[in-house]
């Protein structure tokens, strides 16, 4: 997290008034005399706003962000405190009204701005070992620097550590063992992680004392971690910071097998389900449930970060969406998962929302785009209200130095969001 600057003074008696489309549309960003020409009703095309041509419905009644969620003709009219993470905000000016009010140039007559916005950044699987490490050339931050600056920028990041950082003990998986140079911590340094999920199928691949010296240098370096530890209480135990007076409960979970069970052990904290360590436990559920309902009471907003689902698909198995509910329904506002090295979609459920797979962030797989791609989860919050949703799309270079690299909508972005709605339910489906 770097420090942001000070947002000039607005009158408290304004908020933002927001433009919003169906989520699924491109982002978009307008000058002020553009959104003075739509609000005036001069404007009824969308390619007035830089998007595909078609008829553009302006819609200003108490429906609107409804009606934006159902048909991406709509352009919905409606103040700040009103938007929630089902549509996307228009940027005028280049100002996101809802993670930058302040400066935000339409105001209309309101109260409830905040005086802080929290933002958080999720990424998917973090993997610097293998020919990510020997390509390194001395430069241990060297996948990380092309998206640094952008993840820094928020006040709480996030991501899942598949690589052990000791080799103490023989390689596990053979080839596949992920055992990386403890210094590449100056790569998540730089990139601002604050929170390292080690509930995955990896972080066991050099034995478990390589597992506990892993989470030991994490702790070292600053960073908090969840997933895996010392003992079946250490893995469980999740991790809670605090963030402009907001304080996030984050929790990891492991549902692939391979790295150990915590016990009175090392190991990771596990959930046994479909498609690799199934049939789904009940009694593992149970364990993640009361993990969850212990941690709400003490925190605003639970995440919860799974390693979990079926290699290179973009479809979530059925057990997926069976354990996100039961996290959703002991108290999880959002649940994020990895492993399959594909996107795959959104899902909204008692207005909590699971995103199955964020894609690989660093990885060395090089043999179809698919597992080249992947988005960076950006969230706003006002307080403890998640405001904004938005998929930043990458794609991973190769025979080089393995970085992800953010992409525009016209330079693959699209394609690669494509693949996330294409199993997504609404409102952030296409169908």
């Amino acid at each position: 997290m770097t420090p942001r600057p000070a947002a000039p003074s607005t009158p408290a008696s304004t908020v933002p008034l927001v433009l919003a489309t169906h989520a699924t549309r491109r982002p978009l960003s307008i000058s002020l005399a553009v959104a003075e020409s739509v609000l005036a009703g001069q404007t009824t095309n969308w390619s007035a706003l830089g998007d595909v041509a078609g008829r553009l419905v302006l819609d200003r009644s108490s429906a609107a962000l409804s009606a934006a969620q159902k048909s991406r003709a709509v352009l919905a009219v409606a103040p700040a405190t009103r938007v929630g993470p089902g549509v996307s905000a228009v940027l005028v000016d280049g100002v996101d009204p809802l993670r930058d009010p302040a400066r935000y140039p339409l105001r209309v007559p309101g109260s409830g701005q905040p005086a802080q916005v929290t933002t958080v950044s999720v990424v998917g699987d973090i993997m610097l070992a293998r020919r990510v490490g020997a390509s390194l050339g001395g430069d241990f931050a060297r996948p990380l620097r092309p998206t640094a600056p952008r993840l820094a920028a928020a006040d709480l990041t996030i991501g899942n550590l598949e690589s052990t950082l000791s080799r103490l003990g023989p390689r596990t998986q053979g080839d596949d063992s992920f055992g990386a140079d403890p210094r590449v911590l100056a790569g998540l340094k730089l990139a601002g992680f604050d929170v390292v999920s080690l509930g995955n199928n990896h972080v066991g691949d050099y034995g478990l004392e390589s597992l506990t010296v892993t989470q030991r240098l994490l702790h070292r370096g600053g960073f908090a971690t969840v997933g895996a530890g010392a003992s079946l209480a250490d893995a469980w135990r999740p991790a809670v910071i605090a963030r402009d007076g907001v304080r996030f409960g984050i929790v990891a979970f492991n549902a692939i097998g391979e790295t150990p069970r915590a016990s009175t052990r090392p190991g990771a904290a596990s959930v046994r389900m479909e498609p690799r360590t199934g049939p789904l436990n009940a009694s593992d559920v149970a364990r993640l449930r009361t993990t969850i309902a212990s941690l709400r009471p003490s925190v605003d907003v639970v995440l919860v970060v799974p390693h979990w689902g079926t290699q290179y698909t973009h479809s979530p198995v059925p057990d997926q969406r069976t354990v996100a509910r039961a996290a959703i329904d002991a108290g999880a506002d959002l649940v994020v998962g990895g492993h399959p090295h594909w996107v795959q979609g959104v899902e909204v459920y008692k207005g909590r929302f699971i995103v199955h797979s964020l894609g690989n962030f660093v990885f060395d797989m090089d043999w179809e785009d698919e597992v080249r791609e992947g988005l960076v989860l950006e969230l706003t919050y006002w307080g403890p209200a998640l405001k904004s949703m938005r998929f930043v799309p990458y794609r991973i270079a190769t025979n080089s130095d393995f970085a992800p690299r953010f992409v525009s909508w016209e330079n693959g972005g699209s394609e690669i969001l494509s693949d996330l709605w294409s199993t997504s339910g609404p409102p952030f489906s296409l169908r």
